[in-house]
């Protein structure tokens, strides 16, 4: 039985994230925060004007990256005492007021780019030459150069970015905060609705009456806020809009993949190939779970139904370990490391409570070790779940240790890479200690609804979608919520076809995703779930030679471009293969679930 979710000062801190191993004390912060301002005044009144030659530059680089790394714990503290209760007023202002502060700090800074670029690039490479460390940053920023502004309006433009980012505290507060969901009733039964229960259990409920009740209850409040959070999301489309034309790119979508080192033909590829290919094999995944489940017409409603609900064991936190280190111990005795001491040290949030950030996300703030939000339920998706995001913790944990503060965040593009790889490397591990029939159903099940469904389909459907609605953007338009409605519709009828009923309700899943607010974001799920797909299946076949490279590609963090670290983990990203090679494979795996229910069925029939 679902409860209500407790407060936050009511769960148990043993299962919360201990942010005093970022500031002890509230006034560590505060005095962090003043000693930041003072330094970047300091900077700017020492370097400001004078960025003028090779020598200068290298020395300008060098107090640069020293401040950039200050930030980052104080920026990191603010955001996560924020996500883990959206009620919590303290924490909010906290995130506001650095929100402003930070502002304030880009606009002070933004003088470090407007000069450097404003030389010879025959100076900056001088400079490089000099200096390895700074190679990349700097060939990095001449490649800006098209694109950027006269100094006073970058300094504008940077004292707006809290301003900027509104939309998405808006977005947060209408949706943690404002947003309560009253109880449903099923056949004079109550049960209770948040975000949080409805993600994590009633949308996967094995019985149907409740499952459609919570999904019919569960959109009728996000209906109430539709036309709100989608003037939001237009004000944030009008802001990327603006902001594209301004710098002269020749698309939003120009704009939007500059820094992910990609170009529109790669992001397109993921959508039209998935749309038209992997839509055949997820709709027979449909009715398999239609025919298992002995439902009528498969409905929206029900796609993130258990293939088998009577096989689904509770896990708890500490069982969750046994089954991570075990999977990914082929990682190595480093990173097996790293995942024990994330238990141990309290650098994963697993409670469930009131006004706590959904989904899950790992913040890996450099020279600090990663932090991991999750809200457990005990289900084996929560298992795939947090070896997703330890997959984040991992390439950060390596990445930050092997190179500086500019380099080692690599593109958004490949950014999913590392989490589905541990997801690939979990089902792998279980796949190959069991031939029971109900055990490997269940396993595929799970690689198929949580790994596949979630970053192929969910996150793809996202992709397609959003590319609809910048085409609009791009052409002059706005967006309000009829419109909204229309193109999610749209795009979930034409992936399901006739086997799935888009319901009611099933259009206002745009209203759910923060992804939208973070650029061309949900379409990087499945191009780095190709990725992954690719390299667990060369660490299955050749063993240590393949994991060696591949935490080779961790360690190189952002030195390199997403097609870059991919060929260096064999994996040759200017093709269709691999895209082609992962749809199959999901393929095989819906084969293979049909053809493992059919044995678990006629044993049934012959006991």
């Amino acid at each position: 039985m679902v409860k209500s979710l407790p407060l936050r000062s009511e769960v148990n801190s043993e299962e919360t994230w201990n942010l005093q191993d970022l500031f002890k004390t509230e006034e560590d912060y505060n005095s962090a925060v003043t000693e930041l301002e003072k330094e970047v005044a300091s900077y700017a009144d020492q370097f400001k004007g004078k960025l003028t030659d090779a020598s200068t530059v290298i020395e300008g680089l060098k107090g640069y990256a020293t401040i950039s790394e200050k930030i980052v714990p104080v920026a990191t503290y603010a955001r996560l005492s924020a996500s883990t209760d959206q009620t919590n007023d303290e924490a909010q202002m906290r995130s506001s007021k650095f929100g402003s502060i930070a502002a304030q700090i880009e606009s002070q800074l933004s003088f470090v780019n407007s000069e450097l670029l404003s030389l010879p690039t025959k100076v900056l490479q001088e400079a490089m030459q000099k200096s390895a460390e700074f190679q990349n940053f700097l060939e990095k920023l001449i490649s800006k150069k098209d694109y950027q502004l006269h100094p006073e309006v970058e300094k504008t433009l940077a004292a707006y970015s809290s301003t900027f980012n509104g939309p998405y505290g808006l977005y947060n507060t209408t949706k943690m905060v404002d947003m309560a969901f009253e109880d449903f009733e099923v056949d004079g039964k109550s049960y209770p609705l948040s975000y949080v229960t409805f993600e994590g259990d009633w949308e996967s409920e094995p019985d149907t009456a409740v499952r459609r009740a919570a999904f019919e209850a569960f959109s009728a409040k996000l209906k109430e806020y539709q036309h709100t959070t989608a003037k939001t999301y237009d004000m944030h489309l009008q802001i990327e809009k603006t902001t594209s034309d301004l710098r002269g790119y020749p698309s939003i979508f120009d704009y939007l993949l500059f820094n992910q080192e990609v170009d529109q033909s790669m992001h397109d590829r993921q959508i039209d190939l998935i749309m038209n290919e992997l839509a055949p094999h997820m709709r027979k995944y449909a009715k398999l779970l239609q025919s298992v489940h002995g439902i009528d017409k498969m409905t929206f409603a029900d796609l993130k139904i258990p293939l088998d609900p009577t096989y689904e064991p509770k896990i708890t936190v500490e069982e969750s370990k046994k089954y991570i280190d075990d999977a990914l111990a082929i990682m190595g005795n480093d990173y097996i490391h790293m995942v024990d001491r994330a238990y141990e040290e309290r650098w994963i949030d697993f409670v469930q409570n009131k006004g706590k950030s959904t989904g899950a996300f790992c913040s890996s703030p450099y020279g600090n070790h990663p932090y991991i939000l999750i809200s457990w339920t005990g289900s084996m998706e929560d298992v795939f779940v947090l070896a997703h995001e330890l997959g984040h913790a991992g390439h950060f944990y390596n990445a930050n240790r092997e190179q500086n503060v500019f380099n080692a965040r690599p593109s958004l593009y490949f950014i999913e890479a590392p989490s589905t790889m541990n997801e690939m490397l979990m089902a792998n591990h279980l796949l190959a200690n069991s031939n029971d029939p109900k055990f490997k159903r269940w396993v595929i099940s799970s690689i198929v609804a949580r790994t596949y469904y979630h970053n192929f389909v969910t996150h793809l459907l996202e992709a397609a979608y959003q590319r609809k609605v910048y085409e609009r953007i791009d052409e002059g338009g706005s967006v309000n919520a009829n419109i909204l409605n229309n193109l999610k519709r749209g795009v979930l009828e034409e992936f399901w076809g006739e086997d799935v009923d888009i319901i009611d309700g099933a259009e206002l899943t745009w209203m759910r995703q923060p992804h939208y607010y973070m650029g061309l974001y949900p379409y990087t799920y499945s191009a780095g779930l190709t990725i992954s797909t690719q390299v667990s299946k060369r660490i299955l076949e050749e063993g240590q030679p393949a994991v060696d490279q591949w935490l080779d590609v961790l360690k190189a963090g952002g030195t390199k471009s997403p097609v870059e670290l991919a060929k260096m983990a064999g994996v040759d990203l200017t093709t269709e293969q691999p895209l082609r090679d992962t749809i199959a494979y999901i393929g095989e795996l819906i084969d293979e679930l049909v053809a493992l229910t059919e044995e678990i069925e006629a044993a049934k029939v012959n006991e």
